[in-house]
């Protein structure tokens, strides 16, 4: 499941740099649940051309986060707002205790 995860983030980030085909592919396999037996059915292709296609897909994805970093910089942000969020969290739960004392 982190695997299905992982590379629909990266799809949503670089998506536009894959051909139609590719994207309609990934759509397919991973967004639809489509097997690969049906996807080559749709795209009149053999089943280890699909197969292979995911496969080459999947390495684009890496290729791509790997040079540009898109990812790992979009989870540092998160990571550092969530951490802002939750020291404002506490800070707010504090004023409350000072504030209901008086």
């Amino acid at each position: 499941m982190e695997e299905v995860l992982y590379y629909s983030e990266l799809f949503d980030i670089y998506k536009d740099l894959l051909t139609e085909k590719q994207m309609a592919t990934f759509r397919d396999y991973y967004f639809e649940n489509l097997t690969i037996e049906e996807i080559a059915t749709n795209f009149d292709i053999s089943k280890n051309a699909v197969s292979k296609s995911l496969k080459q897909i999947k390495l684009l994805l890496d290729d791509y986060e790997k040079s540009l970093r898109v990812k790992k910089y979009m989870d540092s942000l998160k990571e550092e707002f969530q951490a802002e969020e939750d020291i404002l969290i506490r800070i707010q739960k504090y004023d409350n205790i000072i504030v209901s004392e008086y």
